[in-house]
């Protein structure tokens, strides 16, 4: 029977994929936006609120300014989409942003917007997942009692929604987006035509509220810094985009034009849903605040604020079912956003693991065929957050979008390099007009993304910015130093040109406690490897003991000379090193193989009691060079139901017991031969009775 632990590895993940199967995980487009786009299609839920949310610091007369400054929004958008249907077209290998600054920019470049992105993957999760609970308080009071447990408990499960694998991940997404999509559009053509239409005078919630000013005196320059403030906030809406480029190869063939019509379909979506989200809160005179508790001069003592998108649908929908309707599916895609980092961050860690830049770990691939260890690492952290920071989004929007502009503006100017380094050889006249029109893009684009980099940079920084910017920082030190850590390995590891130096002689030593049967296996495996020494080692620790293994020893005719080493201080390990190190002092070209008999036990619990001398020496031999160790194992009969093809075999035969497929003969004198098992002695002060040490 299977152990607990594999059984419900079963259970939560499904049945291992074969290598082979990888393609049968490949994306259409249908499912592709879900999994890739439902984090700035989810940016409709809290980057409107971020707008009015700031705005409200100078008043309900700065709300006047949201149409504008979601304009603003959206040309950055519309600029940034453009921009990377190049990326997708030029690099569809799947390395983004980052194999972009790489190639055109260099190393350093590129290991910047690694650590940029790594950092803007874990907040897209914190972000997206608190957000989520917020609006779902909005509508159940007890979820924003315990909005960090909630919000944690949701990371968890889209953890294991994502072990099982990309394909089955997209589906499982996809509904509930195109779901919200539906509900959000639906929403704003309702409330449209409700108020153009029908006529209908439609009033928010907190339309009658008097919201004072937190600054009322607010000078000229102020109140741009207020509008910049707002617009990057806004902007929050970008973070996602550029997940796409980064999972090109998860689209199935042509894997290019499936991303790039992908992007433009995301882009579109979300515009609609943000500016529709804007004018229906200007016509319905909705107020979302900073700070309820210090700006509301009248109104009721207890009003609890609801996000944007609760508002509107308790607007135009009434305190009925499509109320909860819509607070659901904003929640839900919010959950799900964090898909879309679920989705880049292993992907992108597994591209830096093979460039050395990140643990090996994070290139392999789980049962499921995805990056598993990617993903457990992205919840960890996306978790410390929640739980660092409350699971407010307000506080963590501070630290968002930084990370995600550094890469915007770096990809840029990477792509500009790209198409400069391409029309210097390029000769047809239409492919040189397209690249022209790509590089007058991607120009535009940096120095768009470039701006609005230190827009965000400029109003932000006080406001938690600096976090986000100092764990880039980290790791981009990390990285670099994994990056030299595994080119000197590498360098030390690289054969020298020319033939390689056999060694001399090689001096076999085998380490005895007892005499006992894994003993006599290790001394006859040492024997079948045929080295040019051979001896038998123990440690004097008690007269007694030795004088007993001696005899053992003589009894068993062994003929193995046993070499007996005195420790007066009563310490095995010292004097083992000291014995393999003068086996090999004559020459350097000796090699000394050391033979370690070890129990392979069947309980956790067993390993405390068995083989901790054994290890602690093979610990400290890995240590001296030109030392070979060489575990002889010897299976308890507890070691037999880790196997079940073994376990099934033995019962009718009882356990096996002695080395299988061979006998004493090559150890003991013909005219020496016990006539019967071999037996340990009783046990005495300072050996382990049960095995060796």
């Amino acid at each position: 029977m299977a152990s607990p632990a594999s059984l419900l590895k079963r259970l939560l993940l499904g049945r291992p994929f074969r290598s082979d199967k990888l393609q049968h995980t490949l994306l259409s487009k249908r499912i592709a936006l879900p999994v890739f786009a439902s984090d700035a299609l989810s940016s409709v839920a809290y980057a409107p609120d971020e707008i009015l949310l700031t705005l409200s610091i100078a008043g309900t007369s700065a709300y006047l300014f949201s149409p504008w400054v979601a304009l603003a929004v959206v040309v950055v958008m519309l600029t940034v989409v453009a921009s990377y249907r190049q990326t997708v077209h030029a690099y569809p290998s799947g390395g983004g942003d980052y194999e972009v600054a790489t190639v055109n920019l260099g190393p350093k470049f590129g290991v910047g917007v690694a650590s940029a992105l790594l950092v803007d993957y874990v907040l897209t999760v914190a972000v997206s997942v608190s957000s989520g609970v917020a609006n779902l308080g909005s509508v159940l009071p007890f979820v924003s009692e315990h909005r960090v447990i909630i919000a944690v408990t949701a990371v968890i499960l889209l953890t294991a929604v994502n072990l099982r694998g990309l394909r089955e991940s997209g589906t499982a997404f996809a509904i509930p987006t195109y779901g919200f999509m539906i509900v959000i559009v639906g929403m704003i053509l309702t409330g449209l035509v409700r108020v153009f239409v029908l006529g209908h005078d439609l009033k928010a919630p907190s339309a009658d509220l008097v919201v004072s000013a937190e600054h009322a005196d607010m000078t000229a320059f102020a109140m741009i810094f207020l509008l910049l403030r707002a617009f990057s906030s806004g902007c929050a809406a970008l973070t996602g985009v550029e997940a796409i480029s980064n999972g090109v190869p998860a689209f199935k063939p042509p894997k290019s034009r499936n991303a790039a019509t992908t992007l433009l379909l995301l882009g579109s979506v979300a515009i609609v849903m943000i500016l529709g989200i804007i004018w229906l809160s200007r016509l319905t005179g909705l107020q979302f605040m900073e700070n309820p508790a210090r700006q509301l001069a009248q109104g009721p003592a207890d009003y609890v604020q609801k996000t944007v998108t609760v508002q509107l649908g308790q607007t135009i929908f009434g305190d009925n079912v499509l109320l909860f309707v819509v607070a659901g599916a904003t929640a839900l895609i919010l959950f799900l956003a964090a898909n879309t980092a679920f989705n880049g961050f292993p992907v992108l860690g597994s591209i830096l693991a093979q460039d050395r830049y990140l643990p090996r770990q994070l290139h392999t691939r789980g049962d499921r065929l995805a990056f598993s260890n990617g993903i457990i690492f992205l919840a960890v952290a996306a978790s410390l957050l929640i739980v660092a920071f409350q699971a407010e989004v307000t506080r963590l929007i501070q630290l968002y979008i930084v990370g995600v502009f550094v890469s915007f503006t770096l990809s840029q100017a990477g792509m500009i390099r790209h198409w400069n380094r391409l029309l210097r050889t390029e000769r047809d006249p239409q492919a040189r007009r397209r690249m022209i029109r790509s590089r007058g893009i991607n120009t535009f684009g940096a120095g768009l993304t470039g701006t609005v980099l230190v827009i965000v940079l400029i109003t932000k920084f006080l406001l938690g910015a600096w976090i986000a910017i100092a764990a880039m920082a980290v790791i981009y030190v990390v990285m670099l130093a994994i990056r030299r850590h595994y080119d000197r390995v590498a360098a030390e590891l690289t054969p020298p040109e020319g033939r390689p130096v056999l060694p001399a002689r090689n001096h076999a030593i085998v380490l005895v406690s007892k005499v006992h049967q894994p003993t006599l296996r290790a001394v006859a495996y040492a024997k079948a490897t045929r080295p040019d020494t051979l001896t038998a080692l123990t440690v004097n620790v008690d007269e007694n003991d030795t004088r007993a293994v001696q005899a053992d020893w003589e009894r068993h005719g062994i003929r193995v000379p046993l070499t007996v080493i005195d420790s007066p201080y009563r310490e095995i390990t010292r004097p083992i090193l000291d014995f393999v190190a003068s086996a090999r002092r004559e020459s350097p070209r000796d090699v000394v193989t050391v033979f370690i008999p070890e129990y392979v036990v069947g309980h956790w619990w067993e390993n405390l009691l068995h083989n901790q001398s054994a290890l602690r020496i093979k610990g400290r031999l890995l240590f001296e060079p030109g030392v070979m160790v060489t575990s002889v194992p010897w299976q308890l009969e507890s070691s037999a139901r880790k196997n079940l093809d073994r376990f099934d075999a033995t019962l009718s035969r009882g356990p096996a017991r002695g080395p299988r497929g061979a006998t004493l003969g090559d150890l003991v004198a013909p005219s020496r031969r016990p006539d019967r098992d071999i037996t340990d002695p009783p046990p005495a002060p300072g050996h382990d009775a049960a095995g060796p040490r």
